[in-house]
């Protein structure tokens, strides 16, 4: 992986953890590591795609539908 590639890699990681912590702050009556595992779960679903630049939007996206929807039972 080029130093360019890493960078990437480590931004988006930035980016997904940064998701765990606003959904955290959103949802503090759903455990972050329950928030953690969904944020995961959704981020793995862009394995393997090679366009990465929005993965970590695409990631809350789809993880905040389903901690409002844990949030609400």
């Amino acid at each position: 992986m080029t130093e360019d590639g890493q960078s990437r890699e480590l931004d988006e990681q930035q980016g997904v953890q940064q998701v765990i912590d606003r959904l955290s702050e959103r949802f503090p009556d759903i455990d972050r590591a329950r928030i953690a595992e969904i944020v995961d779960e959704e981020h793995h679903t862009f394995d393997g795609r090679k366009v990465r630049d929005f993965v970590p939007v695409l990631v809350e996206k789809s993880a905040k539908r389903r901690v409002k929807a844990l949030a609400a039972t």
